[in-house]
């Protein structure tokens, strides 16, 4: 069966940030859930935007919805680890752009990678529910900022 590849952008990230696995996320396999893991790349984004003074109604002039995501499983979380989240943008079109996420923790010293994830992230007019096109403030912060 074929899995699931995201190649990473070599430089550039947008934002990092760390996240703890709470007790809520664990589920019966004693591991963070895969909807947690969901969650928790939903939390970094948000993180990001909040980072810039944004939020998903009004990042840099637009308003942003999911289209789609996909998500590569490398490992397991267990409850109490911090996970550190780094942040890329890809694929910025002029209504679109891929927001890929890099999660990893440690233990024994040692670097464990958790996930591999990518958005599909659409500007999107709420009031007229329609594609939107991209705001020259986000697509500057998209193609410029490091973490």
């Amino acid at each position: 069966m074929a899995r699931v590849k995201i190649k990473f952008p070599d430089d550039k990230p947008l934002y990092h940030c760390t996240i703890p696995v709470r007790i809520g996320d664990i589920n019966y396999g004693g591991h963070a859930g895969n909807d947690s893991l969901l969650s928790i790349i939903h939390e970094a984004r948000v993180q990001m935007l909040a980072h810039w003074g944004w939020t998903e109604l009004d990042a840099g002039g637009n308003s942003l919805i999911m289209a789609d995501v996909m998500i590569a499983y490398r490992g397991e979380a267990f409850y109490g680890e911090v996970l550190h989240v780094t942040l890329f943008a890809d694929e910025v079109t002029t209504q679109s752009f891929d927001l890929l996420y890099k999660i990893t923790t440690s233990k024994d010293g040692q670097p464990r990678e958790i996930l591999h994830a990518k958005t599909g992230m659409v500007c999107f007019d709420y009031q007229t529910r329609k594609i939107a096109g991209m705001e020259h403030q986000l697509r500057e912060r998209l193609n410029n900022a490091t973490a």
